[in-house]
């Protein structure tokens, strides 16, 4: 038996702003040592899978081979990179298509969510077990979770009666409000839809084939037309538009006659929401989950969270049940009970064009990421970092010139058609509209801190005249 791991990689979890952005979303999270991304890969390598497919934002490649790249044992990997969102329907096609192309038709397909929270590694691998072999007898096979409240926030599968065993499924049925979902829990006949499958490639074309027919003649165009460069898979922008924005539950599971429901033998969150990210944390005494170094005095069953460019003190006095988020662009303080709202905070910054919705603090790039340390009429000062080997394009600006002083590292920085090896704490001048590039040469990374002078400081005022990841 072929075993792959398809590990669907979208949403912006809005939910958790401000850790989570659209340039920077739930997936890349760290919860414990690790992110979420890379627990669902560690997840599928414990269970036998020998290769991995991410399907993911295509602005999201250098971040998800950042995750990997720092694995122990990364696996073989291919990305299906998505020009924008088409939820998990066209997703599932398209990897279930490149499966059956890239290796076989009776490949089974391992589907995870990149942002679940899994602790019990061992007992996830029981319930993959047995979903595999139901797999390979030609079912479709979702992982239902015994729910443990009537939460609002998920979706439901009816059976005949809940047990251990796998079993037929009745029916899907939406996110319930609060009284409906009171009597799902009460019936005892219920599951949570995790959002995790098992089938064989063969298995889930066949049932779009049958049951969604518009969705699968759609991905094999996008991916007719799709572009490969080494592991990537590239779609055309209109060919993959044309894809219906649906999920697979929608689109397949609520029709067909051969889905089953393997029962998890293990706990899980979605981790949508800062209580649940609270949740998944070992508390104190006091039933708080925040760093060593905060001061709380009179504090109870709160989480802070701290993301800052240096050592920040943060105390907490007489506040019980709470939720802070500290990032060097925003602050988020919320009482648990309202958790839910924060997409509304999300809405309105949407509203107001504000760059919190999209970039985190520190951006990530292809070459290393820079961070936004102090901005004024007529200044930005940054602070850049440029890992071994990586270089940032030769460009220029309309608007603004740039001073650079190099803390950490070494590299050469090109001005005009000079270039100059520079060590830390040599400075180097941008004139207004001079061409320029920095490599970092070293063996460590190299750090820059940058002062940008003009009139106008946004990140479009740049001119790409050669580039190593094709931006131009």
């Amino acid at each position: 038996m072929r075993l792959l791991s398809v590990v669907l990689s979208g949403g912006a979890g809005s939910r958790l702003w401000p850790a989570s952005r659209q340039a920077f979303p739930k997936p890349f999270m760290k919860i414990g040592d690790s992110t979420l991304l890379q627990q669902a890969v560690e997840r599928g390598q414990a269970c036998g899978t020998g290769d991995l497919m991410v399907v993911t934002n295509k602005d999201h490649l250098f971040l998800t081979k950042d995750v990997l790249g720092q694995m122990s044992d990364p696996p073989t990997t291919t990305f299906l990179l998505e020009p924008k969102g088409r939820n998990t329907g066209p997703a599932i096609a398209l990897a279930a298509l490149q499966c059956a192309r890239q290796f076989s038709g009776d490949t089974v397909m391992l589907v995870l969510s990149a942002d679940h929270l899994v602790p019990d590694v061992e007992a996830f691998v029981a319930s993959a077990t047995e979903a595999f072999r139901l797999a390979q007898e030609g079912n479709l096979v979702v992982f239902g979770v015994s729910p443990t409240s009537p939460d609002t926030g998920f979706g439901y599968i009816e059976v005949e009666h809940v047990s251990r065993e796998s079993q037929a499924v009745k029916r899907f049925v939406e996110k319930p409000d609060l009284e409906t979902a009171q009597k799902y829990l009460a019936t005892g006949r219920y599951y949570w839809n995790s959002g995790m499958f098992a089938f064989t490639a063969d298995t889930i074309i066949a049932a779009l084939e049958k049951h969604a027919p518009d969705v699968i003649r759609a991905a094999r165009r996008a991916l007719e037309t799709a572009k490969t460069s080494g592991a990537s898979v590239n779609f055309d922008l209109h060919a993959f538009g044309l894809q219906p924005d649906i999920s697979i539950d929608y689109a397949v599971l609520e029709h067909a006659s051969n889905v089953h429901v393997v029962p998890a033998k293990f706990s899980w969150s979605d981790v949508g929401s800062w209580p649940a990210v609270s949740n998944a944390l070992t508390p104190d005494a006091s039933g708080n989950t925040l760093p060593d170094d905060v001061v709380a005095l009179d504090t109870t069953g709160t989480h802070v969270q701290v993301e800052s460019y240096g050592p920040k003190v943060v105390a907490t006095v007489g506040v019980h049940d709470l939720v802070i988020v500290d990032t060097p662009d925003a602050l988020l303080v919320l009482h648990k009970d309202s958790a839910q709202k924060v997409k509304k905070v999300v809405d309105v910054l949407k509203a107001r064009k504000h760059d919190t919705v999209h970039l985190p603090p520190v951006v990530h790039r292809p070459w290393g990421t820079y961070a936004s340390l102090k901005e004024e009429e007529g200044y930005k000062v940054k602070r850049i970092t440029v890992r071994p080997g990586e270089a940032l394009s030769l460009q220029y600006h309309h608007q603004r010139a740039e001073h650079w002083v190099v803390v950490q590292g070494q590299g050469i920085v090109q001005i005009g058609e000079v270039e100059h090896e520079t060590f830390p704490g040599q400075y180097r001048y941008i004139p207004l509209k001079e061409k320029h590039r920095l490599t970092n040469t070293g063996d460590e990374e190299l750090v820059l801190i940058e002062v940008q002078c003009g009139g106008y400081l946004g990140e479009d005022d740049i001119v790409r005249l050669a580039d190593t990841y094709g931006r131009t």
